[in-house]
Formats: structure tokens, C-alpha cells, sequence
């Protein structure tokens, strides 16, 4: 007989595939609801189907939407010749808070990580180059993260660009090293746009 109840169990298990939700988050968690009412766990359970029926990702950046094109794509005040390469959605909420940013995105789904088994071909790369030699794109910002995979995925970004003749940037330091664009603060990722670099 097994000490917790297989529904209990298999909620802990759910919760634990989430990122960043270990064993002893993903308990309390299932603890948390169990002890809830019947009517907050059914407003969890359909937010979340809701999001999933409701929620995709823009035909053209790839950042989330509830339409084929996300409310930045269909901004026509945005400047459509400069592109700041990200590699999630939460990237482009953390650089839209510092209202600095008037240009367009393009959101990669991840960062290039050979030990994770990601490479550029799992990234939405193929996309961002149609993008370019489709349109009138004359920089790209590289925004991705200042670790070694954002790194990486810099570094490649900039080979692959480079025969396209576009202006090439990233973002300038001022940004943690090993830490994520979520999570800095509004004048960090200002400064860090004002004073981006070649690659």
C-alpha cells in the first residue's frame, strides 16, 4: 500500500515536470490545493484550460498571443526595420516595462544548449532569417541572456546574419552575468538597450 493517495501522487508528480518547482515545491503545492476549496481548485483547473485553448504564439515574432499576430506585430507606431532577438516571451514583457524599446521582436523558444540536447534547428532561427531577407530589416538586437547559452546563441546568430549585410547588435553588459532578462530591473535593461555593441 502506498503511503500517499495515487491522485495525490500523480498531482506532485505533474507539479514537479514544471521548471523551477523541485520535490518539495511541487508538495506543498499539491498540500496547498488539496486543503483549498473545491471552487479554487476548479478556477485553477479552467484558467488553465482556458490559456491552452485561448493562448498561442504570433504567426510572425512568435511572442504569446490570442490572435495570429501579437498586439506588438499589429503596433504599426513600431519601427519594423530593427528586430531584438529573445529567447522566451517573458523576455519581451522585461524589455516592453522599460518603455525604451520601440522596435519589433523575435522569440527563439529557448537558447542554443548542446547538453541539453538544443540545437539552432530546435530554435524558430529559420524563422527570424525569412523575417529578414523578406523585409526591410536593417539591425538586430541579440538579447539573449548573458550566460554561456545566450552566449552561444549570440555567437551564432551573428555568423548566420553576417552574409546578410543587417547591423548586429547586443545588448550591452550591465545585465548580471548568469542571470535571466526577467528577472532585471527596468533601469538595468534600459541602460543595457542604450548602450548595446556590435557582435
Amino acid at each position: 500500500m502506498q503511503p500517499v493517495a495515487e491522485p495525490v501522487a500523480r498531482l506532485i508528480e505533474e507539479f514537479a515536470k514544471l521548471p523551477g518547482i523541485g520535490p518539495k515545491t511541487a508538495q506543498r503545492l499539491t498540500y496547498h490545493l488539496l486543503r483549498s476549496s473545491k471552487e479554487e481548485a476548479d478556477g485553477l483547473a479552467q484558467a488553465i484550460l482556458w490559456m491552452k485553448e485561448k493562448v498561442g504564439f504570433c504567426t510572425t515574432c512568435f511572442n504569446i498571443s490570442e490572435n495570429d499576430l501579437c498586439g506588438v506585430c499589429l503596433d504599426e507606431g513600431r519601427d519594423r526595420g530593427v528586430i531584438c532577438v529573445v529567447e522566451e516571451p517573458l523576455d519581451v514583457l522585461a524589455l516592453e516595462r522599460t518603455r525604451e524599446y520601440k522596435g519589433t521582436y523575435h522569440v527563439l523558444h529557448g537558447a542554443i544548449s548542446p547538453i541539453d540536447g538544443v540545437g539552432p534547428e530546435k530554435l524558430r532561427i529559420t524563422e527570424l532569417l525569412g523575417r529578414i531577407r523578406g523585409g526591410s530589416v536593417h539591425e538586430v538586437i541579440i538579447a539573449t541572456n548573458p550566460n554561456t547559452e545566450g552566449d552561444v546563441t549570440a555567437a551564432y546568430l551573428a555568423r548566420v546574419l553576417a552574409p546578410d549585410g543587417v547591423k548586429t547588435t547586443r545588448l550591452a553588459s550591465g545585465l548580471p552575468a548568469g542571470g535571466d532578462l526577467e528577472y532585471a530591473d527596468e533601469l538595468t535593461l534600459a541602460r543595457a538597450l542604450e548602450g548595446r555593441r556590435p557582435v
